[in-house]
């Protein structure tokens, strides 16, 4: 059967002992007392074979075996602190990864919040954030590149569990010289055949804000699109320069119309509202980071007014 490894702490109070030159030296700089320091180089020694630091009345001095033993001991202590910090970081990241994919609105203008929310909770979870449309974050959560999907389109496959967050709203936009920005001013409605049949600027296919409003008008699926765009901050741009009306979230234009940059242009009906989900593969039931993240998410929704 193999020796037995010396013990860590009586090596560095050798190695201390050596450095300071002499046992009660190096006893007082690890804290600790002289007997129990006497001791256990007792042990070292008994275990080595061999004396490793000769007594006398002015001290104790490493012998020329006692010299050799602690170039080797600061060999071991050396390979164990790289060890000890190489656990540390293991335990830091052990199974805290977490690969996310986010539509574009929900990534730009509520995933910085959440991430920054987790973050205060759950500072050891290391985030891979995709900013891809709906359709791309399923791609991924069903091949498995992705651990967690956030979506913006109403079509939810059955083979993901899927929890709604929120509900965003959609809103009718346009620049303020369009001849549509009177209703904005007039507080007018607009009606949805005459939207349904208008050559809009649109996201991409895929994009669930395209989604969702062909869901929600469902004639305006039949009606090409003046421009075709791949981004919210592109589909503002084309608007705000005079292209056309868009349909986008209020997350998406908020500031624009803050600004005057853009105006609203109110839908008759009822509001153009749709879910935001996050969806997953697996147990149904999430856990660790994915659930942290989840979690997060549902907190930092609006509440519902009272009915």
């Amino acid at each position: 059967m193999p020796d037995a490894l010396p013990n860590l702490q009586a090596l560095a109070l050798f190695v201390a002992v050596v450095d300071e030159g002499g046992l009660g030296a190096g006893a007082r700089s690890l804290g600790m007392y002289q007997p129990n320091a006497s001791r256990m180089i007792g042990q070292l020694e008994a275990q080595a074979g061999m004396p490793l630091l000769d007594r006398n009345p002015r001290g104790s001095r490493p012998t020329s075996a006692g010299l050799l033993y602690a170039a080797h001991a600061r060999e071991l202590l050396e390979a164990a602190d790289d060890f000890a910090a190489w656990l540390r970081h293991s335990r830091d990241d052990d199974t805290l990864d977490l690969q996310v994919g986010a539509s574009m609105t929900i990534a730009e203008h509520l995933m910085p919040a959440w991430l920054t929310d987790l973050r205060r909770t759950s500072s050891r979870v290391r985030v891979d954030l995709r900013v891809l449309n709906s359709t791309q974050v399923l791609e991924q959560i069903r091949g498995g590149q992705l651990q967690l999907g956030f979506i913006e389109t109403p079509h939810v496959p059955r083979w993901v569990h899927a929890r709604t967050l929120r509900e965003d709203e959609l809103v009718l936009v346009v620049s303020p010289d369009h001849p549509w920005a009177a209703h904005a001013e007039r507080a007018e409605p607009m009606a949805l055949e005459e939207l349904a049949a208008t050559p809009l600027v649109v996201r991409e296919g895929g994009s669930g804000t395209r989604d969702a409003f062909e869901e929600l008008v469902p004639a305006a699926a039949s009606t090409p699109p003046v421009q075709e765009l791949s981004s919210n901050a592109a589909v503002r741009v084309a608007v705000s320069s005079g292209a056309g009306p868009a349909v986008l979230s209020m997350l998406a234009v908020r500031a624009q119309l803050e600004t005057g940059q853009l105006c609203r242009v109110p839908v008759a009906g009822a509001r153009l509202r749709r879910p935001l989900t996050a969806v997953w593969k697996g147990p149904r039931t999430l856990t660790g980071p994915a659930a942290d993240l989840v979690a997060v998410a549902v907190a930092t929704a609006p509440r519902r007014p009272a009915p």
